[in-house]
């Protein structure tokens, strides 16, 4: 037997199959001030299977639904480019990750009404990333507070019920949030920062 290459996480498997990868060369960029209107071809979320429902799509960015939410309102934030741990991204990348968090979080509790939420971000299998490909969850936590049982844990990622998407909903869902994204970069330009 001959010795193996160690296994080098930066390369993409040969047949591309990064789902994150696909959707981010599927779907164009839009500017997240003005977004495309929900029945735009280019938003047509059946572009994929599965259905793929995109919020933000800067030249660096891609943000959407997640299709097995942990809650309603569950995003996903990635780079475009093919990065598989945080320690991968450029220092370019990470500050619009940065910035975009923050935009999606104010825009996410707008949309769904809930206050409290994850953000979760696994770095390696042994950390719980699925998905080779770095990424944000955010993940909007109404159960805590509504249930009114405070000495309750919370609910940690990965152990949570999770449902499929259901792709009405998700449709109305992702056009709610990109207009609430578009309306927080408005009032944030009128204070003038990011």
């Amino acid at each position: 037997m001959g010795t193996e290459a160690p296994f080098d996480t930066t390369v993409l498997p040969p047949d591309n199959s990064c789902p994150f990868c696909t959707i981010a060369s599927t779907y164009p960029t839009f500017p997240p001030e003005s977004p495309l209107p929900c029945d735009s071809p280019s938003l047509d979320p059946y572009k994929l299977a599965p259905a793929s429902f995109v919020v933000l799509s800067t030249p660096t960015l891609v943000a959407f639904l997640d299709i097995m939410p942990l809650s309603r309102g569950h995003l996903l934030l990635c780079p475009r480019s093919h990065k598989p741990k945080l320690s991968d991204v450029s220092a370019a990348e990470a500050a619009e990750l940065g910035a975009y968090l923050r935009i999606l979080s104010r825009a996410l509790s707008r949309t769904t009404g809930v206050h409290d939420w994850n953000i979760v971000q696994n770095n390696g299998a042994a950390a719980a990333q699925v998905v080779n490909h770095v990424h944000y969850h955010l993940i909007p936590r109404p159960e805590i507070r509504a249930s009114g049982k405070f000495s309750e844990s919370f609910t940690m990622f990965g152990r949570g019920q999770r449902e499929e998407l259901d792709d009405d909903e998700a449709v109305e869902l992702a056009a709610k949030l990109r207009a609430n994204i578009a309306a927080v970069l408005e009032e944030e330009s009128r204070k003038g920062k990011l």
